[in-house]
């Protein structure tokens, strides 16, 4: 390991700190530091989970690049690193004494373009009103449902615990590699959550032509849709390797993060 990579969320001072602190680490173990991620031997992002959505897609070109995520947030389900023990986990990394996992990327075409998402794509409402939207789907190619409702959310296992978990969604552990289709506000009260294969490819549309639509793409891409516009989405072939703590286990984290399965009454 001779370079590194390292992103940082400027605007917090705790962030700043680590940020410091890693990079005196790294000169003393002899690890220059790169602003060209195609250099780069690892990765490191310091921040919350939404510096790591917009840090992420640096790291997924470059095969068995493995990135280091830093929590200078306040969740940290992606960012899962405290910093108390950032210096212990750089030391294990480097050791090669660490445990990772692989996170599945989304791939979305919209007129050409390609876009790539780490959570979800978000089809919804283009401005607050009454009217309901109409999304259709089609999986492989042939016609699966119509969504009506304020929209629909197409998540990774990683982005089950975002959004989709806020819309009604189940939570989907995280190495798998599937796709969770959660309806917004539905107009149908039988309309519910279904987790599909990996596997399938998917094309959304709006279907009326008096109505503008919008994808959101992780939080951070918004785009404007109208009936001609087809949506594509699949798994990419990219995927991301992230570091995470030597002592971590997924259903703690839940716990941890979420008070899942704990007895609140």
């Amino acid at each position: 390991m001779k370079k590194v990579f390292i992103i940082y969320n400027k605007d917090k001072v705790i962030a700043k700190e680590i940020y410091d602190i890693s990079i005196e680490y790294f000169n003393k173990k002899g690890i220059e530091v790169t602003n060209k991620p195609a250099k780069a031997d690892f990765g490191v992002v310091i921040g919350g989970d939404g510096t790591f959505l917009r840090a992420f897609r640096n790291f997924i070109f470059k095969k068995n690049l493995y990135v280091i995520a830093v929590n200078a947030g306040s969740l940290g389900f992606l960012a899962e690193i405290k910093k108390e023990n950032v210096l212990f986990e750089y030391e294990n990394f480097l050791n090669g004494d660490f445990k990772s996992e692989k996170r599945y990327v989304l791939q979305v075409e919209i007129d050409g373009k390609r876009y790539y998402a780490l959570n979800e794509v978000v089809v919804s409402k283009a401005g607050i009103t009454s009217r309901v939207l109409r999304v259709n789907f089609k999986a492989n190619e042939e016609y699966m449902c119509t969504y009506k409702g304020d929209g629909v959310i197409v998540a990774t296992p990683t982005g089950s615990t975002a959004y989709s978990m806020s819309a009604g969604g189940p939570i989907v552990k995280s190495d798998m590699k599937a796709m969770i289709i959660t309806p917004i506000a539905p107009h149908n009260l039988n309309t519910r959550p279904i987790v599909i294969s990996g596997e399938e490819k998917l094309t959304l549309k709006v279907e009326d032509e008096k109505r503008l639509g919008q994808v959101i793409i992780d939080g951070q891409t918004n785009r404007k849709v109208t009936i001609e516009d087809e949506v594509k989405i699949e798994y990419s072939k990219y995927t991301l390797n992230l570091v995470i703590p030597k002592n971590r286990n997924y259903y703690s984290v839940l716990r941890e993060k979420l008070k899942w399965g704990d007895n609140l009454c």
